[in-house]
């Protein structure tokens, strides 16, 4: 186990620098923070290569065994100063842990295609922490897969990780373009369900039980043509005031949420 405790030592100016998507992306690494999404990490096996601690800021009792969790795998253990922790952290209020991880690559050829599948694609989303709670979402609601096309935002953002909570560890993910998007969902026989404003059925009106895609778009603009134009269904969310749409998260954690209420219907019909 080492010890740091100059801001000097390259490592932490190192782990300082990858607050930068530049720095990320060049060394495909990344940080998760806190206890909740490094133990998540950790249980779907998550490649993590170091992790930095400073005891005096641990918020629970668990802590100690997730080191040794972590020391188990291979990762090395860094004790530093709780000042040193604080310049590190991405947080107000930091737990005192914090892990260097390797980033995966999300490769479409690797999605899983599945009978009757319910998939998520999302469209040039801007903000980390609306992708984030979009993975949150998609776990809790148990989507087949989740296809991020024209990304703006990197996956691996420390605002996205936290925002997702851990989920973005066990929803199948793809990154890619949406010409690229749509071929799959061609080539695979799945219908994709774009939600726009300007639909005449409602979300709660069409079926959502067969092999589908719902896809939503940018915060500010929506869904491009290309997207409208290769959507077979199209519907909207009813605004009942006088604001006229809402955040792309919560949009789509409606459409996803309706989709495995109908998907559970059938199959609690099924088994009467």
């Amino acid at each position: 186990m080492l010890n740091i405790t100059s801001y000097q030592n390259q490592r932490i100016k190192d782990i300082i620098k990858l607050r930068n998507r530049h720095t990320r992306e060049k060394t495909k690494k990344t940080l998760l923070e806190g206890y909740r999404l490094i133990s998540r990490a950790l249980d779907a096996n998550f490649l993590m290569e170091e992790c930095y601690f400073a005891p005096s800021m641990f918020l629970g009792k668990n802590e100690e065994a997730l080191l040794n969790s972590l020391h188990d795998k291979g990762t090395k253990l860094i004790k530093v100063s709780e000042n040193i922790l604080q310049k590190m952290s991405y947080r107000d209020r930091p737990e005192g842990l914090i892990a260097l991880s390797f980033v995966k690559e999300h490769k479409l050829e690797k999605m899983p295609v599945v009978e009757n599948g319910l998939y998520l694609i999302v469209e040039a989303i801007e903000k980390p922490g609306n992708l984030g709670s979009i993975l949150r979402s998609a776990d809790a609601s148990g989507i087949n897969g989740l296809i991020i096309c024209d990304k703006c935002t990197d996956l691996y953002n420390p605002n996205v990780l936290r925002a997702s909570t851990g989920a973005i560890f066990y929803v199948p993910i793809a990154e890619c373009s949406s010409n690229e998007a749509i071929g799959w969902l061609h080539s695979n026989n799945i219908e994709t369900l774009a939600a726009t404003p300007h639909a005449e059925k409602t979300y709660d009106n069409v079926d959502m039980t067969k092999s589908i895609a719902i896809v939503t778009g940018t915060e500010q603009y929506g869904l491009t043509p290309l997207w409208m134009k290769n959507s077979k269904i199209k519907t909207r969310i009813p605004m009942c005031g006088k604001i006229d749409s809402l955040n792309v998260a919560i949009a789509t954690s409606i459409l996803l949420f309706e989709a495995s209420r109908q998907r559970r219907t059938i199959r609690q019909t099924h088994k009467l």
